[in-house]
């Protein structure tokens, strides 16, 4: 069922535990994240990178909606519906207008001011429609700039968050504190002890972005330490690739599209049921 992620998120809060959130880029997908999230029964959430749109031409805003939508009506467990990194402003708004109930702005790369300005003024307008925001502090950057996820200078500071979040009064704020996106070329290691200060000064979920290639047991440690909030696409990303490689591979020339679906969907569920094993619901 179709879930705000601010209620999501209070759930994850009070277990003391983080729902674990999946990007995807269709019908597949969204298929498999929901039927996952059935299996086990825990709730999760449901993402769309706009640039997977905007430069890729997947799914808009509205077409990743209403999929959404659809296949979170066909199971008891709650779905949330967030739009994952942005900075223009008309693009949220075009997002909200289609149903997404939290949406991101990332101005990390910003000055601090500008960043709870910018953060403010998207909370401001998301707020009359009782949607939830969504902001970075500090940077989470690429996995295969490994000074990008060693950089103390690029970390969230503890009592700077907590006045991030009141001046910006945004709802879930996304920490650096060792992560990245993509693929990491060495293992990360998370400043737990940070995080925990992070916690300490707030009372705001908090977000961990590049999830993809974190040893579980720092995951563990993250969850119970603040961490309301897991992202997860890389490694969902290439292992459906990898299923159409595959599919292709075994089946050559007799193949056909009708049946890659039948194919692709229950490695997808596999996969997704041992990812979401890691939100102790």
């Amino acid at each position: 069922m179709l879930t705000p992620v601010k209620d999501i998120l209070k759930m994850a809060s009070d277990a003391n535990t983080s729902v674990i959130a999946f990007n995807a880029l269709d019908y597949n997908m969204v298929y498999a994240v929901t039927q996952a999230a059935e299996k086990v029964k825990k709730p999760l959430i449901c993402m769309l990178y706009p640039e997977h749109h905007t430069l890729n031409n997947w799914a808009n805003p509205e077409s990743f909606a209403a999929t959404v939508k659809s296949l979170a009506s066909e199971v008891s467990v709650p779905v949330g519906l967030h739009l994952d990194h942005c900075t223009d402003f008309n693009y949220i708004m075009r997002a909200i207008k289609a149903g997404f109930s939290c949406v991101m702005y990332d101005g990390s790369m910003l000055s601090l001011e500008e960043n709870i300005a910018n953060t403010r003024k998207v909370a401001d307008t998301a707020h009359a429609f009782d949607v939830a925001v969504e902001a970075e502090l500090g940077h989470v950057g690429f996995a295969a700039t490994v000074s990008d996820q060693t950089n103390l200078d690029l970390y969230t500071q503890p009592d700077i968050a907590a006045k991030f979040i009141e001046e910006s009064t945004c709802d879930a704020l996304a920490v650096a504190i060792g992560s990245a996106h993509g693929v990491y070329k060495e293992t990360p290691h998370l400043d737990i002890k940070r995080l925990s200060e992070i916690n300490a000064a707030t009372d705001t979920p908090l977000v961990l972005h590049g999830g993809s290639g974190i040893p579980n047991d720092q995951l563990d440690e993250a969850f119970v330490n603040g961490i309301n909030k897991f992202n997860v696409g890389t490694e969902f990303f290439q292992l459906y690739y990898d299923t159409i490689k595959d599919y292709g591979r075994i089946n050559g020339d007799s193949g056909n599209i009708f049946d890659f679906p039948n194919y692709c969907q229950p490695i997808l569920i596999d996969y997704l049921v041992k990812k979401l094993e890691l939100s102790k619901f």
